[in-house]
């Protein structure tokens, strides 16, 4: 993320981070652009916020494609139909997602530090990691809508398969396809986001207390609803909600954690 080279034997000062025409540096009266700089910080590596993912998620799909000609050259009939229909509950792609959970765990483990050594402050810093997230969730939300039309024009890439198209997206119009996986990449970022943070001000002490929290509240919940015997209600609602509603409620803990991460690591101290 510098670079250093040397002429007439002079070793040159190492660049901060972004064009030569817009250094990251002590004193800039811009904070919008100081706060732009912070958000490059986590996409400038090309390899790991995209190339990294999308090949791994690209070898996923030919698995699955592997999968699903086995499925078609050994079952005929009723029984192919049956296994293929079973793809729709397909939980192939969810390892985008947590890819976007570990960026953010990333972003204030990695960068923290090396922000605040190019006199970013802990505000900007965190306003450019939220606004990097934004653009990737987005982007992230674009591809992945374009591929579920993909495999549904291509009736499931040619052997009726499910990876993107399954029950857990929908297959509705475009704004739902688009607002469902933008909605559902925010939620892992930020996730991740406020646990780095989480790290970096109490380090594994912190992390051990905020996961014992987490499961009592999720122990908890199971418990209230096997107690009070309303499994068939929470069916319901997931069923009469859809992928849209589900993910809409999942805006709540992400700007939860979005909050909470910004007011951890403004009390944080960099290390490493």
């Amino acid at each position: 993320m510098t670079t250093a080279s040397s002429t007439q034997g002079t070793p040159r000062a190492p660049q901060a981070v972004g064009s030569p025409s817009s250094p990251v540096t002590a004193g800039n009266p811009q904070p919008l652009k100081r706060i732009w700089n912070a958000a490059r910080l986590n996409l400038i590596n090309k390899w790991t916020v995209y190339w990294i993912p999308l090949m791994i998620l690209t070898f996923i799909w030919l698995i699955n494609m592997l999968i699903w000609w086995i499925i078609a050259a050994n079952t005929t009939g009723s029984d192919r139909q049956d296994a293929l229909d079973g793809t729709q509950w397909s939980g192939a792609s969810f390892y985008i997602f947590v890819y976007m959970l570990v960026i953010g765990v990333g972003a204030m483990n990695m960068t923290f530090a090396y922000a605040l050594g190019l006199s970013l402050t802990r505000r900007e810093f965190y306003l450019g990691s939220t606004l990097a997230f934004l653009l990737l969730s987005v982007s992230y939300g674009v591809i992945l809508t374009l591929l579920s039309y993909v495999e549904e024009w291509t009736n499931g890439w040619g052997f009726g398969g499910h990876m993107f198209t399954s029950v857990y997206f929908g297959t509705g119009e475009l704004w739902q396809r688009l607002f469902v996986f933008t909605v559902a990449m925010m939620f892992f970022a930020f996730i991740g986001t406020v646990s780095g943070a989480i790290f970096m001000r109490w380090r594994t002490n912190g992390l051990l207390v905020a996961s014992a929290i987490s499961i009592i509240l999720i122990v908890g919940a199971v418990a209230l609803v096997t107690l009070t015997q309303t499994w068939h209600l929470v069916g319901e609602w997931f069923v009469a909600s859809g992928p849209q509603g589900v993910v809409a409620w999942l805006l709540v803990p992400t700007v939860l954690s979005a909050l909470a991460g910004y007011f951890i690591l403004s009390r944080a101290t960099p290390r490493g």
